[in-house]
């Protein structure tokens, strides 16, 4: 568990054991799912977001299309995403589902496809372009690609963590395969099989130790976070997050 998960769970701890030594909790209510015990305490659990809307949860200055976003703004598959310092925004198109951090700017593209309907590439995601900033995110199971200052990284039905510089990239398959590439070197390419975290990446312009694309830590992201992600869009992460979907105030 990390500090911060720590800093957020002792108060539920301490209020928890203070419901049961005042006798509120009944012995009966002891065997209610610890789930159906923290929704209770804490708020509804996230479930999967409504048909027609776009954003679960904002914060700070959130631009879409140059304009300043609400909770009722439509993201579509060609919108350009935008959010300012102390920001973040987290947000549904389609199948596909994202946490954009502060200070990060992502410009999507639509599938298109003969025959494809207007309302259906509408929302079908094809091409992203993070021209900076950090964006974590989860797909369905067409094919996607996301481009960074130094990078292309194609994805197949994939959870990826993703942050972006002028000079270098951090990319972790958080699971899925992803193709990494590096711009400044088509052929220097690395195909990531992972099944939890198993290979973060860095991909520079320049190349270290003779390569362009060398082991990276995990940071930044957790699977509490891929989870809420998956479950906007009606699935699951493909490992088990031990404590499930906790409805909490934190900093995304």
């Amino acid at each position: 568990m990390t500090t911060r998960d720590s800093e957020i769970d002792n108060p539920r701890r301490k209020l928890l054991v203070g419901l049961l030594t005042s006798g509120m909790f009944t012995a009966g209510s002891l065997l209610l799912p610890c789930r159906t015990v923290q929704a209770d305490l804490l708020g509804k659990i996230p479930t999967q977001l409504a048909a027609g809307r776009s954003i679960y949860k904002m914060a700070g200055q959130v631009l879409v299309n140059g304009q300043m976003a609400n909770m009722n703004t439509f993201i579509s598959a060609t919108a350009r995403v935008e959010t300012g310092a102390n920001s973040y925004l987290i947000f549904v198109v389609g199948k596909d589902s994202f946490i954009l951090r502060s200070n990060s700017s992502l410009q999507l593209s639509a599938q298109d496809e003969p025959g494809m309907s207007e309302k259906i590439k509408e929302t079908s995601v094809s091409v992203m372009r993070l021209v900076s900033g950090k964006l974590l995110s989860v797909f369905g199971k067409r094919q996607h690609s996301i481009t960074t200052a130094v990078a292309t990284i194609g994805i197949r039905g994939t959870g990826v963590y993703i942050e972006s510089d002028a000079e270098e990239s951090y990319v972790c398959t958080c699971y899925g395969t992803a193709d990494l590439s590096a711009n400044s070197a088509p052929g220097n390419t690395e195909t990531i099989i992972s099944t939890h975290h198993s290979a973060p990446r860095y991909i520079s312009s320049t190349s270290v130790s003779g390569k362009l694309i060398h082991p990276a830590p995990f940071k930044n992201h957790d699977d509490d976070e891929l989870l809420l992600i998956e479950t906007l869009v009606g699935r699951s992460t493909p490992f088990a997050v031990p404590d499930g979907l906790r409805s909490r105030s934190r900093r995304y």
